[in-house]
């Protein structure tokens, strides 16, 4: 029996898009990751970008469960002396609710160049516009 690698041809790439309007972060994430990935396909193989598309609108209305919304702290260095910059859940919502699920997702995919090319595949949004209308994404439910 030989291994099947798959070709181009053979990945056949969709758009997704999900609504974010009350769902919990981080099964949100995984979710997403996994559509990423592209680890539901039957040509899924690890060093192939075989994953899809995925669009995330309402980014402003997920949820975190317990004291998240107080204790999380997302931390970010600028690369300069003393330079160490630390924001709360609160105070980053209110600046750029997409941040925090890109940073949650971009923590579930492979830290390699592949990973780098799938969450550029990652489009999110804080309202319930978006702009890829184009690609007509197939709506799916995040439980």
């Amino acid at each position: 029996m030989k291994t099947f690698i798959p070709k181009d041809k053979d990945i056949n790439r969709k758009s997704y898009l999900i609504d974010a309007t009350g769902k919990t972060l981080g099964r949100l994430a995984t979710r997403v990751a996994t559509l990423l990935i592209g680890k539901g396909k039957t040509c899924f193989a690890k060093d192939m970008l075989t994953g899809d598309q995925v669009i995330i609108i309402n980014a402003e209305k997920v949820l975190v469960t317990g004291k998240k919304k107080e204790d999380k702290i997302y931390k970010h260095f600028t690369g300069f002396p003393g330079g160490l910059k630390t924001y709360t859940y609160e105070e980053l919502m209110e600046k750029k609710p997409t941040e925090i699920i890109m940073r949650a997702v971009s923590r579930m995919l492979p830290k390699t160049r592949n990973g780098d090319v799938m969450l550029k595949r990652l489009r999110v949004y804080a309202g319930a516009e978006y702009r890829n209308k184009a690609q007509k994404p197939t709506l799916i439910e995040v439980k």
